[in-house]
């Protein structure tokens, strides 16, 4: 694995990042904690082949949830929110 492919952990697929596809060619992904907006940027052209107009993060907290008696939370996560230039899009996100 090259160092791309740590940055970026996972797609995002819900139903406001499907909407922000649609409207707004923003795809949202779940990053690494340390990996600042340039890493993020570099690592998603390097691996889809298209060219980043913006990055935006939020570090999303733990969130307290309960199973019965079991208690805990959930784990903590970077998200990056990343708008394409104008007429590319990342097939992969096709459904």
């Amino acid at each position: 694995m090259t160092k791309s492919y740590d940055i970026i952990k996972a797609p995002i697929i819900t139903e406001q990042s499907s909407r922000m596809i649609e409207t707004e060619n923003s795809y949202t992904f779940k990053v690494d904690r340390k990996a600042n907006k340039i890493e993020i940027k570099k690592a998603v052209e390097e691996i889809f082949g298209v060219t980043v107009v913006r990055v935006n993060t939020i570090n999303v907290l733990p969130k307290f949830k309960r199973m019965g008696k079991y208690e805990g939370y959930k784990q903590a996560y970077k998200k990056a929110i990343v708008k394409l230039a104008d007429g590319q899009k990342i097939d992969k996100f096709a459904i």
